[in-house]
This record gives structure tokens, C-alpha cells and sequence, in this order.
């Protein structure tokens, strides 16, 4: 079972690079983050006639998430982060797919640090971080899987002395992001390359993608019931080269599940 996370930045207007990507990767389940659009400007029907069934938490303009399954019908379990009843940003929505739970977010940028939106950072992890340990707690194969925006270690960022204020990279971001895998998650990336330089994440000007000059901040968490079905991990990086396409890349994990079900393997 083929499962990615790719932010697309925008899905409106990058809806032809989403579609293309379907087609040639087949994931079989897909979680999309900074939909940038509101509930109702979905692309539904473009996405059924990929073959996809979709659940969605949309914003206008800003964030958003969705989930797609291919050839089923995701069922909805949450839209929205527990924690803060008052927090208006769509950036986390979960869905049961096949015998587990999946977890799609978008956890906020953070910058300029230290400020208001740090401090906002610093507090949606600390929810993150609490309800993962419920999550965890379920007993059930669980897999959160996003965009993260944290370099956790030096390995994943090309410059890390330029980016030591950024609060993608700041000792509190990265401290979150190891208390987080330390409950008993499985970086799926890392774990299967762990000394390998991979980025997700490059940025539009100065050739950054050319040079290779990126970042690692999508990751896939798997809980323990997963990580001894995880068969690769890996960095959809054509997609990228393409014109008006996302500055993210997609992430691709498979697993090997004896009890999945639905779509083609």
C-alpha cells in the first residue's frame, strides 16, 4: 500500500500537477496539505474522475487539508486538532483507511520568531504532541503524516548555520519534533535512510532546486504496529521539475499490509 503526503500550495491552481502526479505514481492514499481554498471549492468531481475518493478541511486562501483513497471512501474520524476549541486553522484532519488510522497536518510555519505565530507554533505541537500519545495509546496502526515545517536535525537542511533563528529550526522546534517521536513513533524517512541526505522542500528563487539546496520537512510518523511493515520511503522529486508546480515534493511510503484492502497494490 502505496500512502504520500505532498503539499501542493494551492490546490486550485496546481490541480493539473496533482492530477498528473496520480497518474503516474498510483499512491493509493494521498494527504494533501495547504489546500488554500474553502470547503466548497473542492475539487470534488476532478478527483473522483482521477479515482479518488476524498475528506477535506478546507480554508479560503489559507491552509487546508484533505485525505484522498483511492477507489474508497475514506471515513472521516476527525477534522480539526483536539486541544483549542478556539483555533480556526484547518490544518489537521484523520481519517480510517484500510484498517488504520491516518493523521494529515499541517503544522504552522512559525515565523517570524520569536513572536505571536511561534508561540502559536510552539502550542499546536504541544496539542499534537498530546493527542499522538492518545493516539498511540488506541493500540491501532497509526500513521500522522504531513507537512511538519521542522528540520529536525542538521542532516536535513543544506545550510544549517543559516537557518539557526528560522522557526523551522530553532532548539524548541526541534526539541518538540524528538519529544513527539520519542512517544514510540517511527520517522519512515530516517529510519530507512539514516544517513542520507533527503529534502522535501526547496525554495522558488536562486535555483535552489538545481543546487539542491533544501529542506526536510514532510515527514511520515508511523506507530509501532506499522514500522515492521514499512518497505521504502522515498522523495517523488519529478514532480518538482515541472512548470508552475508546488516548491514541495512529494513523500512516498509503502507498507506491506496483509489486511488491506481496495485499490491496486
Amino acid at each position: 500500500m502505496k500512502i504520500a503526503t505532498y503539499n501542493i500550495n494551492g490546490i486550485i491552481g496546481r490541480l493539473p500537477i496533482l492530477l498528473r502526479w496520480l497518474e503516474e505514481d498510483a499512491p493509493d492514499v494521498v494527504c494533501l496539505q495547504e489546500l488554500k481554498t474553502s470547503d466548497d471549492k473542492f475539487p470534488r468531481r476532478e478527483i473522483e474522475g482521477a479515482g479518488y475518493r476524498a475528506v477535506w478541511h478546507g480554508q479560503k486562501s489559507w491552509n487546508g487539508v484533505a485525505i484522498l483513497a483511492r477507489s474508497v471512501l475514506p471515513v472521516l474520524t476527525r477534522r480539526g486538532l483536539p486541544g483549542d476549541p478556539d483555533d480556526s486553522h484547518s490544518r489537521y484532519i484523520e481519517a480510517a483507511i484500510n484498517g488504520m488510522l491516518i493523521g494529515c497536518l499541517y503544522l504552522p510555519n512559525g515565523n517570524p520568531a520569536p513572536g505571536p505565530k511561534f508561540d502559536y507554533k510552539l502550542r499546536w505541537f504541544q496539542r499534537l504532541h498530546h493527542y499522538a500519545g492518545e493516539l498511540l495509546d488506541l493500540k491501532v496502526p497509526t500513521l500522522l503524516i504531513g507537512d511538519f515545517n521542522v528540520m529536525p536535525t542538521d542532516m536535513d537542511v543544506y545550510a544549517p548555520k543559516r537557518w539557526r533563528d528560522d522557526a523551522l529550526f530553532r532548539p524548541e522546534v526541534r526539541k518538540a519534533y524528538a519529544r513527539l517521536v520519542h512517544q514510540g513513533w517511527t520517522d519512515a524517512l530516517r529510519h530507512l535512510h539514516p544517513d542520507e541526505r533527503i529534502y522535501t522542500f526547496w525554495k522558488y528563487w536562486r535555483n535552489s532546486f538545481e543546487r539542491d539546496a533544501g529542506l526536510r520537512i514532510d515527514h511520515a510518523l508511523l506507530s509501532p504496529d506499522l514500522t515492521g511493515h514499512l518497505r521504502s520511503a522515498n522523495v517523488r522529486r519529478n514532480p518538482r521539475t515541472w512548470d508552475h508546480t508546488s516548491d514541495h515534493a512529494p513523500v512516498m511510503i509503502e507498507l506491506d499490509l496483509p489486511y488491506a484492502t481496495g485499490g491496486r497494490r
